[in-house]
């Protein structure tokens, strides 16, 4: 990443500034080497979705197919494909490192330990998005502070340091669920119909479940570990150690 593009950050930082002004700020700089990180599993990613195609209708996003997702996923990116006329950039992981594992663990591996499970992940969905984050110049999250208690420091705008020192934005980390449900419903922007069957976040089919009335939103996600450890890796530990800007 070329450094000079910090001293361009509004005085003061961007913590203050609404998701559509650091929006703005990061596509008049780094698109078409921008893209937006879309799991389609989660209405954050769509809200981001909807406001980067009003600021630029060519704007890229890019999803990460692990081969184990959940039919409504795949139909909602082709209904984002129908809605917006816009190309998805599906990254799949490497087949041969996927055999390898399934071969020598099992297809549910993730269920045996955290380590099985954080491998399972890092073959499927981290390796896979640091190629392709090497070929860009900064990227966008829907990461929320209150999503979960490993989010709690995500600033709006980070420094990759684990891919190749690359920027991460994340517009939307100072909203609320009913920020992101008020933004959904005024803009009638497609989400996944797993939300509407008590899956607030929708990741790998084994991996996910609905949750009960008063849980937890992420309680479905992994939900036989820890909650102290239910990242997949792409956004905490050595894999995207970031420092806020």
């Amino acid at each position: 990443m070329n450094f000079s593009i910090l001293e361009e950050i509004p005085r003061g930082g961007l913590e203050s500034k609404d998701p559509t002004e650091i929006l703005t700020w990061i596509i008049e700089r780094f698109h078409p080497r921008l893209a937006l990180s879309c799991s389609f599993g989660n209405p954050e990613g769509m809200v981001l979705l909807d406001m980067m195609h009003r600021i630029e209708p060519s704007s890229r996003v890019f999803v990460l197919d692990t081969g184990r997702m959940p039919q409504e996923t795949y139909d909602l990116i082709d209904r984002v494909r129908d809605r917006y006329g816009k190309e998805v950039e599906v990254v799949l992981p490497d087949s041969d490192a996927v055999q390898c594992m399934v071969r020598k663990h099992g297809m549910n591996l993730f269920y045996e330990s955290l380590e099985k499970r954080q491998l399972c992940c890092r073959l499927r969905k981290v390796e896979p998005n640091a190629r392709f984050l090497a070929g860009l110049g900064a990227y966008v999250t829907g990461l929320r502070r209150g999503q979960n208690v490993t989010r709690t420091d995500v600033g709006k705008v980070e420094i990759d340091r684990a891919n190749g020192d690359i920027l991460k934005v994340n517009p939307l980390v100072d909203w609320s669920h009913d920020d992101v449900c008020q933004y959904v419903s005024a803009r009638s922007v497609p989400v996944n119909r797993l939300h509407g069957q008590g899956y607030p976040s929708v990741g790998c089919a084994p991996c996910t479940r609905a949750i009960q009335a008063g849980e937890d939103p992420r309680a479905g996600r992994w939900w036989w570990e820890n909650p102290d450890t239910k990242e997949c890796g792409l956004h905490v530990g050595e894999e995207s150690g970031g420092s806020g800007i």
